[in-house]
């Protein structure tokens, strides 16, 4: 069947993520989700106000309406019309603090995950709660609030995550998938937030809450697949103010960016993990067991199944490098050589092979904001060398993809010492684009094999549209595959059509017969790259010097592109 009869018969499900640069969208034929209809995009950036990093709420929803404009767009070129979906859902950024009142009015402007200044918040409820929280994650935003005494709590009655909060104007639920929800508080065995943890919290903030308890103020958790309401008129017309688009989608749980990176590497069963790299960069590591111990290097979180997770958060990804790649882009320009931004990556990328393992003693620190895992409360990019380095232009681009993943190399060291199994590690992002350069550079830095996939430059957006296919088949909202009277019935009764957990989903059906590659650690490399982070670790402090050192100067917001 065509795209366009696809399209024009309302089976295609689509997926939209709101990442830290840029809202992406993408459709998907709901029946087989590897087969992409059509996407759209938007670039936006974060702002720094008042010392809070964070995007206005004009921002969301006129950045949300142009990205869906665009999809639309890429639809009519090829002769359809979108008037309705099998599937929708959301996802975006994880963690960060929105605060809303009884009517839904925004109480403070949007508090991002970039934001490092809960540290007080998240040392005091990880003694309470016995397990890491943090800097990041809604609760320590929450009880920082408190702390500080601030206004808008005399008003608060309710918190949500950015996915949560497109979610519940789409669809009118105030609720969010079980992923994006364990960035709010502790999720227990049950799939919910932790009781134990939560009766904690809330003796411990009992003078705030005021007979309260905590879970009056977050969403309803549900697993993927799980009922998520359904597009309604209003949030048709919300994202598609033309009106062409009708409501009646069924919609998936809302989910963080970490979960549709997930799902997008079939990285969702024990013993697996994946590494999304964009402006953020995380590893995520699918447990067979709890942790032994707290390790404030490590997020304890969930698939969008709700099994249980170790992730290694870094505050800054690949945005220094598309920094100095629009720098050489710019150069190429100057000189009358102009060149795509993928091809500007491909010649630097392809230049770092010719590096030294090591990087020739040339160091590079990606930190634009706050790095937890190395004790940074902000950031300042730097590159650093000895006089007696090999300082040339493969050295440089080998330690600037050396310090994309540094950070990440130093939390997974963590849960290696923990002696968790991971038979596969996955990984996806732009940076991957270009074959066997940042694959290969990061199986040297984890010393273990890093699987890229065909979806691996898909990203989020169409991990999210997956989720959504795998909502619609739940419900047996596909086209021709069941009436919507029965759909509550498939949920209990799975069959192909009506898949019954999201592993076997992605394992038996997308994925299956995918083409992917695997690299292997190079020796080479590995002891490269452990000769480079030795170096790194030591200069750490000079980074950290650098920061009361080198003030900000005033700039409002952050320009960051992504590989």
């Amino acid at each position: 069947m065509s795209a366009a009869s696809v399209i024009a018969g309302g089976g295609a499900a689509l997926g939209i993520e709101l990442g830290s640069t840029r809202i992406k969208a993408c459709l998907v034929d709901a029946a087989n989700p590897t087969t992409v209809l059509a996407v759209g995009s938007h670039e936006w950036e974060n702002a720094l106000e008042d010392g809070v990093w964070t995007y206005s709420e004009d921002a969301v929803w006129a950045g949300l309406q142009a990205a869906y404009a665009d999809l639309v767009a890429d639809v009519r070129r090829q002769g359809a019309e979108l008037t309705d979906l099998a599937g929708i859902g959301v996802s975006a950024m994880m963690h960060g603090y929105l605060a809303f009142d009884a009517d839904g009015t925004l109480l403070v402007p949007f508090r991002t995950w970039r934001n490092t200044s809960t540290g007080a918040a998240a040392a005091e409820l990880t003694d309470l709660l016995g397990v890491n929280i943090p800097l990041r994650w809604s609760i320590a935003h929450l009880h920082q609030a408190i702390l500080d005494d601030e206004a808008h709590l005399a008003s608060l009655a309710k918190i949500n995550t950015l996915a949560g909060w497109v979610h519940e104007k789409l669809t009118g639920r105030f609720a969010l998938g079980v992923g994006d929800a364990s960035g709010m508080f502790p999720i227990d065995a049950s799939g919910g937030y932790d009781r134990d943890r939560i009766a904690a919290y809330d003796a411990h903030a009992a003078g705030f809450l005021a007979g309260r308890s905590l879970v009056d103020l977050l969403p309803e958790v549900l697993p993927a697949g799980a009922d998520a309401g359904t597009l309604t008129a209003e949030g048709a017309a919300l994202l598609d103010p033309s009106g062409v688009l009708r409501p009646g989608a069924v919609a998936a749980p809302a989910e963080g960016d970490a979960g549709t990176g997930m799902v997008a590497t079939n990285a969702v069963a024990p013993r697996t993990g994946n590494v999304s790299a964009g402006t953020s960069i995380f590893a995520m590591v699918v447990l067979e067991r709890p942790l032994e111990r707290v390790h404030t290097e490590i997020d304890l979180v969930t698939t969008p199944a709700g099994d249980p997770v170790a992730m290694v958060h870094c505050n800054n990804g690949a945005s220094e490098l598309a920094a100095w790649a629009s720098l050489f882009a710019r150069f190429a320009a100057a000189s009358g050589q102009s060149l795509t931004t993928d091809a500007v990556y491909e010649t630097l990328l392809r230049e770092a092979l010719e590096g030294a393992a090591d990087a020739g003693g040339v160091l590079a620190y990606n930190h634009l904001s706050g790095e937890p895992i190395a004790g940074l409360d902000e950031g300042r990019p730097l590159v650093v060398r000895t006089p007696d380095a090999d300082f040339s232009l493969a050295n440089l681009m080998r330690a600037q993809v050396y310090g994309v993943f540094a950070t990440l190399a130093i939390g997974m060291q963590t849960i290696a010492d923990e002696g968790v199994a991971l038979d596969a590690m996955f990984a996806h992002g732009g940076v991957f684009r270009t074959a066997g350069v940042a694959q290969r550079f990061l199986a040297g830095a984890l010393d273990a094999p890093v699987t890229v996939g065909d979806t691996a430059a898909e990203g989020g957006a169409w991990g999210m549209a997956v989720l959504a296919a795998f909502a619609a088949a739940r419900a047996g909202a596909l086209p021709g595959t069941q009436d919507a009277d029965d759909a509550a019935s498939a949920r209990h009764d799975p069959s192909p059509e009506h898949p019954a957990d999201l592993a076997t989903y992605l394992t038996d059906g997308v994925f299956a017969g995918a083409a992917s590659v695997t690299a292997d650690p190079q020796p080479a490399d590995v002891a490269g790259f452990a000769d480079y982070l030795a170096r790194y670790r030591a200069g750490l402090a000079v980074e950290a010097a650098a920061i009361p050192a080198l003030p900000l100067r005033g700039i409002r917001s952050s320009n960051e592109g992504t590989a």
